[in-house]
């Protein structure tokens, strides 16, 4: 059986109520959930927030959900992405965790602590002089792992204009990576 004959599956049990579908749902999504909230959050308390509230509507949407293209993972980050514009209204003042863990939380030795928190401030840095829609391509195609048709389904966009916009991203980022190392 594929992988996306076992989601159909699943995507089967869960309209189907089964509370052991839903369950499975949250284990295989909640990483890729999580990582594309975190970023566009203010903290780790608003990211894992959206990614109940994204499950929440999830269930209470599923009979709503058909299968197009991009499939039930685009389903599910196109309700991410609401909830978290509506997140950005409620709590437009709310501050970034500046002491979120690049890792996911495990605490390393203090010198790798310092040259993660460094490495993840450089692409900080670079990845804050992208325009918004380059940011939010490469969240949902990179962080995500969504297909570019799953991206597209996502924003509205065409796959080729997905793979476009991310490769332009991609070569912008990596020019100001450039320019941060050289300390322009």
């Amino acid at each position: 059986m594929s992988e996306e004959d076992d989601v159909r599956s699943l995507v089967s049990r869960a309209v189907d109520s089964d509370p052991d579908a839903w369950e499975e749902i949250y284990r295989r999504s909640h990483g890729r959930l999580f990582s594309y909230a975190r970023r566009r959050t203010f903290s780790v308390h608003s990211a894992e927030d959206a990614v109940s509230e994204t499950i929440v509507r999830a269930m209470e949407q599923i009979d709503r959900f058909s299968w197009s293209g991009a499939g039930f993972d685009a389903w599910l980050f196109g309700i991410m992405r609401n909830v978290i514009f509506e997140g950005y209204r409620a709590d437009a003042k709310a501050r970034r965790d500046r002491y979120f863990v690049p890792d996911g939380g495990v605490r390393l030795d203090p010198l790798e602590t310092v040259v993660a928190l460094n490495d993840a401030e450089r692409v900080r840095r670079a990845f804050s002089q992208l325009s918004p829609s380059e940011q939010e391509v490469l969240e949902l195609r990179v962080v995500a792992e969504l297909t570019s048709d799953g991206a597209a389904e996502v924003l509205g966009k065409k796959p080729g204009a997905v793979r476009m916009a991310q490769a332009r991203a991609l070569n912008r980022l990596r020019n100001f990576m450039t320019e941060v190392d050289r300390g322009d």
